[in-house]
C-alpha cells in the first residue's frame, strides 16, 4: 500500500509555529495552520501563506478553543495536530479526543495515557522512587494525619541541617492545589502545627480535600534538564544530553539555557560533575523505559550544591529550548538535528532510525530568550511597538522570530512579549560566551509604548548573565 500523506494542523502561534511549518515542508509533509485577529500581524501566519498559500491558515477566536481547532482539522483535511508547547501540549483530555473521536487525528506528542501519568506530579514522584530515582524530599502522596506530617517535616529540616542549608524552609501544601493557591512556608517546627492546620483547613474549604503535601523548598540550586526522544513503540528510546536552565527571572521563568548542562574541565565543581551529568540520563531513560514512552519528553531536575540531584517533573512535549540541544547534537556525524522533524517523523509512526551510539555531541550552545521587559522591575512585561528590530548574521548563529523585520510591530497584550530565541553555537565554552556577547551586542531594538516611552527589554540582562554561565 503507498504510505499515507499527511496534513498536519499547527495548533500553535508564535516561533514555535514558524519552525513546526519548517519542520513539514523539510519532512515533504503538508500542513495548515491557526491564528487570532491579535496575531495577524505575526510571523507565523506571514510564513503559512508564503509556503502553503492562502488555504493553509484559518482565522480562530482562540489558541485554547478545542472545537474550532478540531473543525479547522477536519474542513482542511488535516490528519494530525501539534500542539507544540503551552496551551494543549499537555493536556491528556485534548490528546485523547484527538486520537479517539470518531475521525481520529495523530497527536503529536506521547500518548494521551502517558501524559495523563507523568503530568500528575505525585504519581511521577511515586513512580521515580519506585525505581530508586531521588526525588525532592518529602511526601509523595497527600497526608491527612497531623503526626505523620510534623514527622516528615522535622526530617526535612534534619536533611536540610545536614546538607549546610543554613535557612532551612519546608512547603506545607494544599494537595488539591494548583497555581501556588495553599501553600505556606514555615522556617523551623515550632511553626508547623499552626501552618499545618491553617492550610488543611484551607484545602477542605477550597478543594474539599483535607490532604496536604509536605516538601522541602530547595532555594540554591542548578535547573538542569535531560531531552528523551522516542518512537511510537515506547521501546526504541535515546537522549540527546541534557541542559542547563538556571538563569531564570525573579519568577522562575528561564531566560538563558544551555548545552550540555555542566562543563567539567572548562570549570570546577563542588562534586564529580561529569558522573553527575551521566546519572541525570541514566535515571532519566530508565524511567522512560518504565512507562514506555513514545515521543519527545525533558525530565527536569534540580541539582543541590554538593552534587545531589532530585527529580522536579517530567514535561510531556516538546519544549522552547529543544534547539540548543539539537545545536550540540551529531546523529551519524551529522550537524543539523531538528528536534521537532525527530518529534514529527516519529509521531507520524516512523522508525527511529539510529540508535544511543549514533548520537555525539560537540561543544556548547547556548540559547537566548528576548522579551520585551524590565529586569529592573521583577520583569514586568513590556507592552508597545517594535519600531526597528534587526540582528547580526553568523554560520555559528540560528534566529528564531515571529516579529516581522521589515516593518513595525504592534506586540498583543493577549499573549507573552517574546520577541525572539538567539541560540550560538561555541567549540568550548569560552568561544559560546564571546560570541554570544557579540551577538547580543550587535542587536539593534527599538520602539517606544502608547506613552512614547523608550522600549523596555532584557538583553543587558541576559548580556550581564553570560560571563556566569556554567557556574555553579
Amino acid at each position: 500500500m503507498p504510505k499515507q500523506k499527511h496534513k498536519v494542523l499547527v495548533a500553535n502561534r508564535g516561533e514555535i509555529a514558524m519552525r513546526i511549518i519548517q519542520a513539514c515542508v523539510s519532512l515533504g509533509l503538508d500542513f495548515v495552520c491557526i491564528y487570532t485577529k491579535a496575531d495577524e500581524a505575526s510571523g507565523h501566519l506571514r510564513l503559512a501563506r508564503s509556503l502553503g498559500g492562502p488555504e493553509s491558515a484559518f482565522r480562530v477566536s482562540s489558541y485554547h478553543d478545542a472545537n474550532e481547532i478540531l473543525s479547522v482539522a477536519d474542513h482542511a483535511g488535516a490528519t494530525a495536530i501539534h500542539p507544540g508547547y503551552g496551551f494543549f501540549a499537555e493536556d491528556f483530555r485534548f490528546a485523547r479526543r484527538v486520537a479517539e473521536r470518531s475521525r481520529g487525528l495523530i497527536f503529536i506528542g506521547p500518548s494521551w495515557r502517558i501524559i495523563r501519568s507523568l503530568g500528575d506530579k505525585i504519581n511521577t514522584k511515586r513512580l521515580a522512587r519506585s525505581l530508586s530515582i531521588p526525588t525532592v524530599p518529602g511526601s509523595d502522596r497527600p497526608v491527612y494525619d497531623e503526626l505523620e506530617a510534623e514527622e516528615i517535616a522535622e526530617t526535612l529540616f534534619a536533611f536540610q541541617a545536614e546538607q549546610g542549608i543554613g535557612d532551612s524552609v519546608v512547603l506545607v501544601k494544599a494537595s488539591a492545589g494548583g497555581g501556588g493557591m495553599g501553600i505556606e512556608e514555615i522556617y523551623d517546627l515550632d511553626q508547623f502545627k499552626t501552618v499545618y492546620r491553617r492550610v488543611r483547613n484551607y484545602a477542605k474549604r477550597q478543594f474539599h480535600d483535607e490532604g496536604v503535601l509536605i516538601e522541602q523548598r530547595i532555594s540554591d540550586f542548578n535547573h538542569l534538564e535531560v531531552q528523551i526522544v522516542a518512537d511510537r513503540t515506547g521501546k526504541n528510546i535515546v537522549h540527546f544530553g541534557t541542559r542547563n536552565c538556571t538563569i531564570q527571572s525573579t519568577g522562575r521563568q528561564k531566560r538563558v539555557e544551555v548545552a550540555p548542562g555542566f562543563r567539567p574541565g572548562e570549570i570546577d565543581y563542588a562534586f564529580d560533575a561529569a558522573k553527575l551529568l551521566d546519572d541525570l540520563v541514566g535515571y532519566s531513560l530508565s524511567m522512560a523505559h518504565e512507562v514506555g514512552y513514545d515521543n519527545v519528553g525533558t525530565w527536569e531536575w534540580i541539582v543541590s550544591p554538593t552534587g545531589q540531584p532530585f527529580l522536579m517533573e517530567v514535561n510531556t512535549r516538546i519544549q522552547v529550548e529543544n534547539g540548543v540541544s539539537a545545536a550540540i547534537s551529531r546523529i551519524k556525524g551529522r550537524g543539523d538535528v531538528n528536534l521537532i522533524a525527530e518529534q514529527i517523523r516519529l509521531g507520524l509512526g516512523e522508525p527511529m532510525g539510529y540508535t544511543q551510539s549514533d548520537i555525539t555531541f560537540d561543544g556548547v550552545g547556548v540559547e537566548y530568550r528576548l522579551i520585551a521587559e524590565d529586569p529592573a522591575n521583577r520583569f514586568t512585561p513590556w507592552v508597545g511597538r517594535i519600531d526597528r528590530f534587526a540582528a547580526p548574521t553568523f554560520p555559528w548563529l540560528r534566529l528564531h522570530t515571529h516579529i516581522p523585520m521589515d516593518e513595525p510591530y504592534e506586540i498583543p497584550t493577549e499573549y507573552d512579549p517574546n520577541l525572539a530565541l538567539a541560540i550560538v553555537w561555541g567549540a568550548d565554552l569560552s568561544e559560546a560566551r564571546k560570541r554570544g556577547c557579540e551577538f547580543l551586542d550587535g542587536l539593534t531594538l527599538s520602539g517606544a509604548d502608547g506613552a512614547g516611552q523608550e522600549l523596555k527589554s532584557n538583553v543587558r540582562f541576559l548580556r550581564e548573565k553570560t560571563a556566569t554561565i556554567l557556574q555553579f
